[in-house]
């Protein structure tokens, strides 16, 4: 469990980031996913209209082994103020790139996640987590690292977005995941979707908005309608390219000063 001296030292680290504004980017098209390990976050995610500026909000990127070697130093110069980067898949997979790109977000002074891509047909939400947790996802402690994150969207890999899960048996994994992510780190992961999937797989399911931050994929000018149960969004993938190298993102000001109360 996370004491409430670390709460306040990461507390310290976002101080800065909560007072940066808005930067110029651009939009994209979606990266295809060629084999098993490609998946990334927002790799399914609906297109809207275009967005001509970067959304109010902090900005940072999230990243996977599509990027290979980041160069940080000018993702920070072009203010970037925090990183989501992919770590595992299923329980077979970690990605190659996920140490520099964790250690150099970090040498920057970047906010840091991990996140860990769910293909619940592989394997169980406890064997997941537990993978996840022990291949970069359960990192804490070092005043800059924000909760693991699940993502979990359509099925890229085959022709049921829904993994062939009724959503009861999807709820009963993504509970898997979460509960047991919790007891190795005392950690509530945040869960990235978006909204199509979750309500169509997981039948609109509410019973994870209380304490998992919500970190929604749509591409254009507007976050859209959340999923059933969440108020708010944590961060918001907004486009697949732009300033940063992968894809874009900004935080909710707001909802990271409630994650900074609620999970220490």
């Amino acid at each position: 469990m996370q004491s409430s001296k670390y709460a306040r030292r990461i507390a310290s680290a976002v101080a800065t980031t909560l007072a940066c504004g808005a930067l110029m980017a651009g939009t994209a098209n979606a990266t295809p996913v060629p084999r098993p390990g490609q998946a990334h976050a927002g790799v399914a995610a609906p297109h809207s209209s275009v967005a001509a500026t970067v959304p109010a909000g902090i900005p940072g990127l999230d990243v996977s082994g599509w990027q290979e070697n980041v160069d940080w130093d000018a993702v920070k110069a072009n203010g970037a103020k925090f990183a989501f980067i992919k770590a595992t898949e299923s329980t077979d997979y970690r990605s190659g790139e996920f140490d520099q790109q964790w250690n150099g977000s970090y040498r920057v002074g970047l906010l840091h996640a991990a996140y860990h891509y769910a293909t619940p047909d592989s394997a169980s939400g406890t064997a997941q987590a537990d993978f996840f947790v022990d291949n970069g996802g359960g990192q804490t402690g070092d005043g800059r690292t924000l909760p693991g994150v699940l993502d979990i969207e359509d099925n890229v890999y085959g022709p049921d977005k829904c993994y062939g899960f009724t959503s009861d048996q999807m709820v009963s994994w993504i509970h898997d995941f979460i509960d047991e992510y919790h007891a190795r780190t005392g950690w509530w992961a945040t869960i990235n979707t978006f909204t199509e999937w979750w309500n169509d797989c997981t039948g609109g399911s509410t019973e994870f908005a209380a304490h998992d931050a919500l970190w929604i994929n749509n591409h254009g000018d507007s976050p859209g309608t959340l999923p059933a149960g969440w108020k708010t969004y944590f961060v918001w993938q907004w486009a697949d390219t732009g300033v940063f190298p992968g894809d874009q993102d900004v935080m909710n000001p707001e909802a990271l000063k409630r994650l900074l109360r609620t999970r220490h």
